[in-house]
């Protein structure tokens, strides 16, 4: 029974989260040989604010610029 955690920043759509939770699970049903109805996911929102790589913040990191940007278009 997998059980799957998924971290993102803020701003994805419904859509794309359906999409992603439908692909891992298309993956884990051929890859891991699970079965579909015990693939288990949950998504986590961070805001740009609270996640820091490297010690710099997302939200001040000018290399996620274009990321940040798209999400928040969305």
């Amino acid at each position: 029974m997998p059980r799957i955690t998924v971290e993102l920043l803020s701003g994805r759509t419904l859509e794309q989260r359906r999409d992603f939770a439908k692909a891992v699970a298309d993956n884990a049903v051929d890859i891991l040989g699970a079965r579909r109805e015990d693939v288990w996911m949950v998504f986590r929102d961070f805001t740009a604010d609270i996640v820091a790589n490297g010690g710099i913040l997302a939200s001040e990191d000018e290399t996620r610029a274009g990321v940040l940007a798209a999400l928040a278009k969305d």
